[in-house]
C-alpha cells in the first residue's frame, strides 16, 4: 500500500487558498515562495520513505504496556527519532523557543503528508505542538523558558488531560484535585481517560497539561484550573529529577490507530505548576483545542486520501467483467462507470476538503501576524467560522470517503491484509475526539453564527457570490449551480437565526444540516476558484484538465446534497423533535 504524496496538488491548493505569497510577505518565517516549496518537497519525502512504510507495522504491532512501562515498536520508535533528527519536530513552533516558525498554512501542508503516511505517529507531535502554543500563550516566562526549548525540539512531547470517567463533553464535571503544597506548587490527583500518547519511552520527558480544581474552586467550568504536571520533574538548571507520581495505568484496546498509546492516566499527588490564572483552564485549554481541532480535521481528509490512492491503484489493476459499453474482454474496473463515480467523488471532495483546512490555516496566520488590526479581527472570526466546519465536514467525509475506497475494493476489501480495512478502523476516531461532531455542529450554528447575527457567514457567502460572477465567463452552467447553491446556503443561515431566537432546541436539530450544507457549499465554491486558477497553476495542461474536472464532478455528485441539507433545516426539525425520547 503505497503512499504518493500530492506535492503538486497542495502547492496549487497553498497558492490558490491558503494565500501563500501573502502569508509569506506579513509572517516573519523568512521563507520565500521557492523554499516553502523545498520544504513541502522535503516532507513529502520524509512522508513517503520513512513514515508510510511504519504505518502497516504499527497497527499489527500497536503499543504495550508492561511492567509499568509503554513501548511501541522499534521501527516506530525509528521513524520518530528520524523525525525529530530531521527537525520536523518544529515545524510551527516559535522560533524564539528553538523552533522553525514557520506558517500554519505551510505546516498544515506537510501535516497532510505525515497523517496520511502514518496516523498513529502523527498524533504524537500534533498534541506536542498544541501543548506548546497553550504554554506559550498563557504561562509564565519562566515556565516558557524551562518547557518550550526542550518541547519544541520534541526531545519532551506534550499532552491534553481534559476528560474523565464522568466528564466527557460536558466538562463542567471535570472532579481532579489541586492541592496547594506550600512552596508554588500543587498536588495533582484524579483519573484521566483517552489520554493521546499518554505515556511512552520516545522523549526524555512528557509534559502533561492537566485540567483540576483547586479546594476553594467555584462549581462548573469556572472552577477549572490548567497545570503543568511533567512526567519527570525538572531541577534549576534544566535537566531532569525525580520521577513525577503520574502514571499511566492502562492502555485502552481501540478499533484503530493502534500504534499510538491511548493511555488512562492516575496523578497521585503528582507535583504540577498553575499555567495562568486560576479558573481559566478551560479557556487557557481552547488555544491549543483550536489547533487541534484544525489538526484532526486534516486527519481525517489525509486518512481518506491515502484510501483514496489505494483504491485508484487497485481500480487500475483489477480486471473484472466487460465494459457496458462494449467488447468482449474483460476490462479493469476503473472502466466501469459505478467505479469511476466512487473514485471521483472522494477525489472531488478530497480537494475541496484541503481547500477549506489551507483557508483555516492561513486564517491563523493572518490572525496573528497580519500589520492591520481590522484585518487580523476578520481572520480571527473567519478562522472561528472555519475550524468546526473543517473538524467536522471533513472526518465526517472522512468516514464516508474511506468506506468508500473500501467498496472500490468489493471483497478484497473486507480482508485486512490488503490494508482498507485498516484505513476504514483508523478514521473513525477523527469524527470523535476533539470534541465529536455534533458539538462542532452547536458549535458553528451558536457561537459562530447565532453569536454574531451571521456577520462572518454572510461575508464568507459574499466573498463564494464574486467568484460565482467571476465563474460566469468560464463556465456559465457551473456559475449558476453556485449561485443556486449560494441562495440556499443564505436562506439556511436566515432559517438558523430565526430558529435560534424562537426556539434554540429546534436549532440545534438542525445544526448537523447546516454545517454540512455551509461545508458543501463552501467548498464548491472554493473548487471554482480553482476551475479559474487552473490554467495558471504551472503545472501543465493535464494538471489542469483534471483540476476542472475535478470541480465539476464535485458539482455534478457532491454539490446537489445542500439540497437535502436545506430541506432539513427548513422543516426536519419538527419532526426530530416531535418523536417522544420513550419511542426511539
Amino acid at each position: 500500500m503505497n503512499y504518493r504524496a500530492p506535492v503538486n496538488e497542495l502547492l496549487f491548493a497553498l497558492r490558490t487558498h491558503g494565500q501563500l505569497v501573502d502569508v509569506l510577505t506579513h509572517g516573519n518565517s523568512g521563507l520565500d515562495e521557492d523554499t516553502a516549496a523545498a520544504v513541502l518537497e522535503e516532507a513529502a519525502k520524509f512522508a513517503e520513505e520513512v513514515l508510510a512504510p511504519t504505518n502497516r507495522t504499527g497497527d499489527l504491532n500497536g503499543a504495550v504496556l508492561k511492567d509499568g512501562q509503554v513501548t511501541v515498536h522499534p521501527d516506530l520508535a525509528a521513524a520518530f527519532q528520524a523525525y525529530r533528527e530531521a527537525g520536523w519536530a518544529g515545524v510551527r513552533a516559535p522560533a524564539e523557543y528553538g523552533g522553525q516558525g514557520l506558517p500554519a498554512a505551510v505546516a498544515a501542508a506537510c501535516e497532510e503528508m505525515w497523517c496520511s503516511a502514518n496516523l498513529a505517529f502523527s498524533l504524537l507531535p500534533m498534541l506536542t505542538l498544541g501543548a506548546v502554543e497553550a504554554i506559550a500563550t498563557h504561562a509564565s516566562e519562566e515556565q516558557k523558558q524551562r518547557f518550550l526549548p526542550p518541547m519544541c525540539e520534541c526531545r519532551w512531547s506534550g499532552t491534553m488531560n481534559l476528560t474523565e470517567p464522568q466528564a466527557g463533553t460536558d466538562l463542567a464535571q471535570v472532579a481532579a484535585k489541586a492541592v496547594p503544597n506550600g512552596n508554588g506548587a500543587y498536588r495533582i490527583s484524579g483519573q484521566k481517560i483517552f489520554i493521546t500518547w499518554g505515556d511512552h519511552e520516545l522523549t526524555e520527558n512528557i509534559v502533561h497539561l492537566v485540567l483540576a480544581r483547586l479546594p476553594d474552586a467555584p462549581a462548573g467550568v469556572k472552577g477549572i484550573s490548567l497545570f503543568i504536571v511533567p512526567k519527570y520533574l525538572v531541577n534549576g538548571d534544566g535537566s531532569l529529577g525525580a520521577r513525577n507520581n503520574a502514571h499511566a495505568v492502562m492502555l485502552e484496546h481501540k478499533l484503530g490507530i493502534h500504534a499510538s498509546p491511548t493511555c488512562v492516566m492516575q496523578f497521585e499527588d503528582a507535583e504540577g505548576y498553575l499555567v495562568g490564572e486560576a479558573g481559566q483552564g478551560l479557556a487557557y485549554m481552547f488555544t491549543m483545542m483550536n489547533h487541534a481541532r484544525l489538526g484532526v480535521g486534516i486527519e481525517g481528509h489525509a486518512v481518506a486520501e491515502r484510501a483514496y490512492q489505494h483504491a485508484l491503484a487497485y481500480a487500475k489493476e483489477r480486471v473484472q467483467s466487460r465494459s457496458i459499453a462494449g467488447g468482449s474482454g474483460a476490462v479493469t474496473i476503473i472502466h466501469h462507470p459505478d467505479v469511476r463515480r466512487m473514485l471521483l467523488v472522494q477525489k472531488a471532495t478530497l480537494a475541496a476538503q484541503r481547500a477549506l483546512y489551507l483557508q483555516a490555516a492561513a486564517a491563523i496566520d493572518f490572525a496573528h501576524h497580519h500589520p492591520d488590526e481590522t484585518a487580523r479581527q476578520a481572520a480571527q472570526a473567519r478562522l472561528g467560522y472555519l475550524i468546526p466546519i473543517v473538524k467536522a465536514w471533513s472526518t465526517d467525509n472522512g468516514t464516508t470517503l474511506t468506506n468508500q475506497a473500501m467498496q472500490v475494493f468489493g471483497g478484497m476489501g473486507y480482508i485486512e491484509e490488503t490494508g482498507a480495512a485498516q484505513l476504514v478502523r483508523d478514521v473513525r476516531i477523527t469524527a470523535i475526539y476533539e470534541g465529536t461532531n455534533g458539538i462542532q455542529a452547536l458549535d458553528l450554528m451558536g457561537r459562530k453564527t447565532a453569536a454574531d447575527q451571521g456577520r462572518t457567514a454572510y461575508a464568507l457567502l459574499d466573498e463564494a457570490q464574486g467568484t460565482a460572477e467571476r465563474l460566469a465567463a468560464a463556465d456559465a452552467g457551473l456559475a449558476d449551480t453556485l449561485r443556486q447553491a449560494l441562495a440556499a446556503a443564505r436562506s439556511s443561515v436566515s432559517t438558523i437565526l430565526a430558529q435560534y431566537t424562537a426556539n434554540p432546541e429546534l436549532a440545534a436539530a438542525n445544526a448537523h444540516a447546516y454545517l454540512h450544507q455551509m461545508g458543501c457549499t463552501l467548498g464548491a465554491a472554493a473548487l471554482a476558484k480553482e476551475y479559474l486558477a487552473a490554467g495558471d497553476s504551472g503545472f501543465g495542461e493535464a494538471f489542469a484538465d483534471a483540476r476542472r474536472h475535478t470541480a465539476q464532478a464535485y458539482f455534478a455528485y457532491v454539490l446537489p446534497q445542500i439540497h437535502t441539507y436545506a430541506s432539513q433545516i427548513a422543516s426536519g426539525g419538527e419532526a426530530l423533535l416531535a418523536v417522544p425520547t420513550e419511542l426511539l
